[in-house]
């Protein structure tokens, strides 16, 4: 499913316009990225939690030349999904 498709979709579903559905999602997406950006994680209860986690540094190998190169340590965000979730797909 396409950002459009589920505009679409939220749009039908709540009956409001295409616009105000996009608007909606995209300050979702906004609140989202604020709160990883601070180091805060989002939970909706039944979906998952959103979430940072730190990476190490490491030691890896360039593919083409096998050549060893250095990766910084970096935050990742992450996802965990609820039950709800999971039941749904299983």
């Amino acid at each position: 499913m396409t950002k459009q498709e589920l505009v679409a979709k939220m749009a039908e579903d709540a009956g409001v316009s295409k616009k105000a559905a996009e608007d909606a999602l995209n300050s979702f997406v906004d609140a989202v990225k604020g709160a990883l950006g601070k180091g805060d994680s989002v939970s909706l209860v039944g979906f998952g939690t959103f979430g940072v986690s730190q990476r190490s540094a490491r030691t890896g190998r360039n593919p083409q030349t096998g050549a060893e190169i250095k990766i910084p340590a970096r935050k990742v965000p992450t996802f965990k999904a609820g039950k709800g979730l999971k039941d749904a797909v299983a």
